[in-house]
């Protein structure tokens, strides 16, 4: 009985230490070359191995924040979608080679002059042509403005002369500079008195309905002169948009060639062409607006121009009527005047 209470003990010694020996990955080392067989005939008293830790799958997808691998023995979940485990730094990506349409610069001069330096031939034509028609409408403006100041200026001062006069000879010597009659006012000053000198042994009504013709002539003929070149100014009003739009769609049609040609919208090749055409738009603006707009002024100022020679000959026909009302009655006591009595002679009586 004590030799039993032996073996069992020496059995359990034994397997104590092989399972730390296999727990610690080494070959357990017997104690005494009689235990092995005693071991066999007792049953053997085994611990459970440890738990291995599981692989942790690798994940594709690197967030910016990683944690640590841990071990699910620890109770620590493993490494999720959100936090990946560690993973040596990899390089960055060689950037995507641009293809050389995107790699395109706009110009470096974008002024007006240099895109009219960078225009299609056509385009450079239409702005020349634009750009000479604003300078004669600026040049019109000019000479048309002082001529008309000038020629407003002399009949006001020869309207106040011709109202303070008392007949018509009066007011032709005071409408003269110098002993000449100028301007318009002097032309219907002229024309008035010459028609009465011509018809001076005629009826009063044929002198007055012939002298309203000529003034009214003078007036037409004073109000073309003064009008000449003003049409100038409408044409270009009119056409000058119209002009500058053909511009417009001669550089959008190069712009359309040059993105065929180049096989890409970038902005590079597209707004040169844009930017010419619609330089030509403006300029074509630049010169009719302004024409438009002095055109409507000075035919504001010719009709106040021909409103001044219309008051002076209403009051060259007054004067004219005057005159020959006094010559009328200058005429008829004289016409009143008895004849002389004939001379009796006397014969005496046989």
């Amino acid at each position: 009985m004590r030799a039993f209470r032996l073996v069992l003990a020496a059995a359990a010694v034994s397997a104590l230490f092989a399972s730390g020996a296999r727990a610690q990955g080494e070959p357990s080392q017997p104690q005494g070359q009689s235990a092995p067989s005693q071991v066999q005939q007792a049953p053997q008293v085994t611990q459970p191995p440890a738990a291995e830790p599981r692989p942790i799958p690798a994940l594709q997808a690197t967030p910016t924040n990683p944690l640590p691998s841990a071990l699910p023995q620890l109770g620590i979940n493993p490494p999720s979608s959100a936090h990946p485990p560690l993973t040596a730094e990899q390089p960055p990506a060689a950037p995507a080679p641009v293809p050389a349409a995107a790699t395109a610069v706009l110009p470096h001069d974008l002024s007006p002059w240099g895109m009219f330096m960078a225009a299609d031939i056509v385009v450079k034509a239409v702005m020349l042509g634009l750009a000479f028609a604003s300078l004669v409408t600026w040049t019109i403006w000019l000479a048309k403005a002082m001529e008309l100041a000038a020629a407003k200026a002399g009949a006001t001062r020869a309207l106040r002369r011709i109202e303070a006069s008392d007949s018509l000879s009066e007011a032709a010597g005071s409408a003269a500079k110098k002993g000449k009659l100028r301007g318009a006012v002097g032309d219907l000053l002229s024309a008035a008195l010459t028609e009465t000198r011509r018809s001076a042994d005629l009826g009063e009504d044929g002198i007055k309905e012939r002298v309203a013709i000529a003034l009214s002539r003078i007036e037409a003929r004073a109000g073309r002169a003064m009008a000449r070149g003003t049409g100038l100014l409408a044409t270009i009003g009119s056409t000058a948009p119209f002009v500058g739009l053909f511009g417009t769609v001669w550089g959008i049609m190069n712009s359309f060639i040059g993105i065929s040609q180049a096989k890409t919208t970038n902005l590079a090749v597209v707004a040169p062409g844009i930017a010419e055409a619609l330089l030509a738009t403006a300029i074509g603006l630049v010169a009719a607006i302004p024409a438009v707009i002095i055109y409507n002024v000075f035919s504001r100022s010719i009709a106040g121009y021909r409103a001044l020679l219309s008051d002076a000959s209403g009051e060259i026909l007054r004067h004219l009527s005057r005159d020959l009302e006094r010559r009328h009655r200058a005429a008829a006591p004289a016409s009143r005047a008895p004849a002389p009595a004939a001379a009796v002679s006397l014969v005496p009586a046989e």
